[in-house]
């Protein structure tokens, strides 16, 4: 179970991989695929509807091109 603060943060990140994506004008599917994810499951993400591992969430970073910094506020 999450609490607030967690559901906080999901959306947190998966906007700001949502506004960097569009920044860069790569499509979801664009972003999977550089990844090796599943597209369906990297909109999932993005929403907010799941959660990446750190492993997957280094391969999402890595096909943005940018610092987990960039996207992570702690």
């Amino acid at each position: 179970m999450h609490n607030a603060q967690d559901e906080k943060t999901r959306k947190e990140i998966a906007d700001k991989f949502r506004e960097i994506r569009l920044e860069k004008g790569l499509k979801q599917s664009d972003v999977a695929e550089k990844a090796g994810l599943n597209a369906n499951y990297y909109a999932k993400v993005e929403r907010g509807e799941a959660i990446p591992s750190v492993i997957t969430l280094k391969k999402i970073l890595e096909a943005l091109g940018v610092k987990s910094s960039d996207v992570l506020s702690f």
